[in-house]
């Protein structure tokens, strides 16, 4: 659930003032937003949390949104275990410029012109920088959005070293039968991974008329009726399998799907926080919101992960440091080099991997979120960046998105003195 980022550098509400209204308000029944309504069968959900689901992504509320999942929710926990990895430290003012579309900004500035509600700078494995701001604080857990993608391919690749997956190659039918009368029939884990399954699931939010991607959304996330991995089973195809690379979360639910298929019964949040968050040394734990009825439901493997802000830098650290943290090889270190190589051409500015991002012509990648959520890495110069934000959800030419990654080029660029 997020956009293809382009053309980077680095590549009424009325108040009620009559007392004489206040009866009607008091009264008036409280209705489901009615393009929702007509969207799936009827919701158990309470319309008024239906209703904040809806317009969570909007402008105006998403800077406590993106930080209150778990109000408008059911979650399950990824949980962290005993004494969290301490991280370094060597503070420094952020005393650099940097340069986006023709003017030089100062980084006290990029914090508010690009929505920001928390951001943390690495440099060699230390913290050089950490800023809160929106009332938010070290134990506020943010949603990661499409961060979860990435987070979703470390546990693939750590299913697949266990021997749970026998090959990338393999037909992922063969472990989800339940797909074959759908267009995920022939097609491998890998195309799946790099986005190239070839199914037809335009990966387009526009809720006033809305197509597969969007009624999905409504119906596994608002209105909770459908598992959001539910459309794989009869969707149809627009690509030949491996043939033409296509932004869509259906395929990354399938990949959760597939962990849970494999993981020997358990589910998705508890193999997480065996196999990655608990030997990261997470400082707190994670959480999914999950999609579905109540107990059918799973996590929402696409998009629904939310942690604090550090404990998103260790992640970054972890893939810095070629899967080891904490005194272990979390992730193995081929599937960190794999994943974060270009599975295409690099023939434009980002690219793309096992579900991260990478930077044409660099050894940086990112894990990137819908509305401004990042874990960016540059191994050239030890820079790890994490910055958690609440872009408009019209950000207009990608405004947001490219000064971000103008802001990136700059930190990690420079020494700290």
């Amino acid at each position: 659930m997020t956009k293809k980022p382009t053309k980077y550098l680095f590549a009424n509400f009325a108040g009620i003032l009559s007392i004489g209204l206040l009866p009607a308000v008091v009264h008036a029944k409280l209705t489901v937003e009615p393009l929702v309504a007509q969207v799936g069968p009827e919701s158990d959900v309470p319309v008024a949390i239906q209703n904040a689901r809806w317009h969570m992504n909007d402008g105006d509320i998403n800077v406590l949104t993106f930080r209150s999942m778990d109000t408008l929710f059911t979650t399950r926990k990824v949980a962290r275990s005993g004494n969290p990895f301490e991280l370094a430290r060597e503070d420094h003012t952020l005393d650099f410029s940097y340069r986006f579309e023709g003017k030089t900004y100062k980084p006290e500035e990029f914090l508010d012109r690009t929505y920001t509600n928390a951001m943390l700078v690495m440099k060699d494995g230390k913290i050089v920088y950490e800023n809160y701001l929106n009332n938010s604080t070290p134990d506020t857990h943010f949603m990661g959005w499409s961060m979860t993608k990435s987070l979703t391919s470390l546990l693939v690749g750590c299913a697949l070293e266990e021997g749970r997956i026998r090959s990338l190659d393999d037909d992922i039918t063969d472990y989800l039968p339940e797909l074959k009368d759908g267009a995920y029939n022939g097609v491998s884990i890998r195309q799946v991974l790099q986005m190239r399954s070839g199914v037809d699931y335009e990966e387009s939010y526009e809720f006033d008329s809305p197509g597969i991607a969007a009624r999905n959304h409504i119906q596994a996330l608002v209105k909770n009726v459908v598992r959001f991995a539910d459309a794989a089973r009869d969707i149809k195809r627009a690509h030949a399998p491996g043939k033409v690379f296509q932004y869509k979360t259906i395929d990354t639910a399938v990949l959760g799907l597939l962990l849970e298929r494999v993981s020997g019964g358990s589910n998705l949040a508890s193999y997480m926080a065996s196999r990655l968050w608990e030997p990261l040394g997470a400082e707190f734990d994670g959480f999914f919101i999950m999609d579905g009825e109540p107990g059918v439901g799973r996590e929402f493997s696409g998009a629904g992960f939310n942690a604090a802000l550090r404990d998103y830098a260790r992640v970054g650290l972890m893939m810095l440091n070629g899967g080891k943290l904490n005194n272990q090889q979390i992730i193995p270190a081929d599937w960190v080099k794999e994943s974060t190589k270009p599975a295409g051409a690099e023939d434009g500015p980002m690219d793309y991997g096992y579900q991260w991002w990478t930077v044409s012509k660099t050894p940086a990648y990112s894990a990137i979120g819908l509305q401004g959520q990042f874990i960016f890495v540059d191994p050239s110069t030890n820079t790890v960046i994490v910055k958690l934000s609440y872009f408009p959800p019209n950000d207009k030419d990608d405004a947001a998105m490219r000064e971000t990654f103008s802001f990136f080029e700059a930190a990690s660029k420079w020494q700290p003195e």
